[in-house]
């Protein structure tokens, strides 16, 4: 089950809040949270919820004998192990082991394994609570079914943002709710829906016919108009979840963190990624880059740090090596700006092209199914101006009015429009009038999107590979 989804939207999400708001016990709301959020996931993954239960017991185990002081580093180490390794049988063994048959022509059999959906993220979340009870930045949890519910929470399970449990622990066991905070909720929930549903998959669907065509079809026009297709279908689709995400935990009464934050709108790669995905780039920072030592230790030390972080960074994204060169791509230019001055001098408009451009072609890369489908793209995006009627006919297919819209909505939307929206919604709060004009807005885009829906059988779920 996805938020983007019919039975979510119409049925799982009006009867959860109705009785969570009807519950007058955290306790038993706690209680229904859990239940409704193994619900959810099994819905959709109905044997590895037992997976999930059991990353949930193993590690507030080992959090537990951490607590304790006697063997707490040999269970912090069996804790991140047990954790990697599900990581590596599920969503990296038949990599692995397809990269080492096509490498050293070996013929090793390859296992049928399902990926679970969600695996990096509620593992992420498992690992880090684990680790910030051995550095005492948390106090254990002594009660199984609060580790439970922190890590199998619906609103940010199968698509983050990737929480850190100090983050919520004190909402676990006490928070409150009202109508404000639940109307805050909703639209917000309403306007990630709206970002996914109308731009993204509108963006997606045109991205996915110009990188499944044929070599063939593709020039200079039609390689753009994939990628930025799919600029802006990554973005609006990661964004519009954690906006869902964010929007939901408020009606529940929890308060996540920004995780995008105008990521198009950085004149750096380092500053594109303090903007984008911000739970998983701080993540890797507080427990890979630091922990290898950060920028303590030299200048090449420090270079080989952040090059293993944007190895993982790439990897953590799915098993494929389109993805390990992609976070490698973006390990180098950050280390170009780092390190040749006239990057760092470039007047802020250049900039942004800049960094603008080099995002884009580097999704190329997370996008195409394999290195040379993604360097083939690229090819042709700079020098792909031969211009057959196959070719043309093609490109224009994609362009339908309703494309174009989208669009330069994305395009409008990609700017720091937000710091506006949040100011009329200040002001919505404080007058009648204006609170009516969102509300009614906000019923607007639902209604919309649930006529989407409703009409159209094209509605990806592009975080199944993370």
């Amino acid at each position: 089950m996805i938020f983007s989804s019919l039975e979510f939207l119409c049925v799982f999400l009006p009867v959860v809040f109705l009785l969570y708001s009807v519950i007058p016990s955290l306790k038993a709301r706690n209680g229904l949270l859990i239940l409704a959020s193994l619900f959810f996931y099994a819905y959709g993954e109905p044997v590895y919820v037992f997976l999930m239960i059991f990353s949930a017991l193993f590690n507030y185990l080992c959090a537990r004998v951490i607590s304790r002081g006697r063997g707490r580093k040999a269970a912090l180490i069996a804790g991140v192990s047990i954790n990697l390794g599900i990581l590596a049988v599920f969503k990296y063994a038949v990599f692995l082991i397809e990269s080492c048959n096509r490498m050293l022509s070996t013929s090793l059999p390859v296992p049928q394994i399902a990926l679970p959906i969600g695996i990096s993220f509620f593992t992420f979340q498992a690992l880090s609570y684990v680790i910030d009870v051995y550095m005492e930045r948390v106090e254990v949890q002594k009660s199984f079914w609060k580790v439970l519910l922190y890590i199998s929470f619906f609103p940010q399970l199968i698509a983050g943002p990737i929480v850190k449990y100090r983050d919520i622990n004190e909402a676990i066991d006490n928070r409150s709710q009202d109508a404000q905070q639940i109307a805050a909720g909703l639209s917000r929930f309403i306007c990630g829906l709206g970002k996914k549903v109308l731009i993204a998959n509108t963006m997606g669907l045109a991205a996915d016919h110009v990188f499944t065509a044929s070599m063939s079809q593709i020039n200079a026009v039609t390689a753009w108009i994939g990628a930025a297709a799919y600029l802006m279908q990554i973005y609006y689709d990661f964004s519009g979840y954690s906006d869902m995400a964010i929007g939901l935990g408020k009606m529940f009464g929890f308060q996540f963190k920004e995780n995008f934050i105008y990521p198009y709108a950085a004149e750096s790669i380092k500053e594109f990624w303090r903007r984008w995905h911000i739970s998983l780039s701080t993540w890797f920072k507080e427990y890979l880059y630091i922990p290898l030592g950060g920028n303590r230790k030299g200048r090449f030390r420090t270079c080989v740090n952040k090059i293993i972080v944007f190895f993982f960074t790439g990897l953590w994204h799915g098993a494929n090596w389109t993805f390990v060169v992609w976070g490698l791509y973006h390990g180098l230019f950050l280390l170009l700006e780092e390190y040749v001055p006239v990057i760092k001098r470039l007047p802020k408009f250049i900039a942004h092209i800049y960094t603008v451009l080099v995002v884009c072609v580097g999704f190329v890369i997370f996008r195409a199914d394999t290195l040379t489908q993604g360097l083939s793209m690229i090819e042709q995006m700079f020098t792909g101006f031969t211009f057959s009627t196959a070719s043309v006919s093609f490109a224009m297919q994609q362009l339908t009015p309703w494309f174009i819209v989208m669009f330069l909505a994305a395009v409008v939307g990609a700017g720091p429009i937000r710091t506006l929206a949040d100011k009329i919604r200040r002001q919505a709060e404080k007058g009648n009038g204006l609170r009516r004009g969102v509300f009614v807005v906000t019923i607007l885009i639902l209604c919309w999107c649930l006529i989407r829906l409703s009409g159209s059988t094209y509605n990806p779920f592009i975080y199944f590979r993370f």
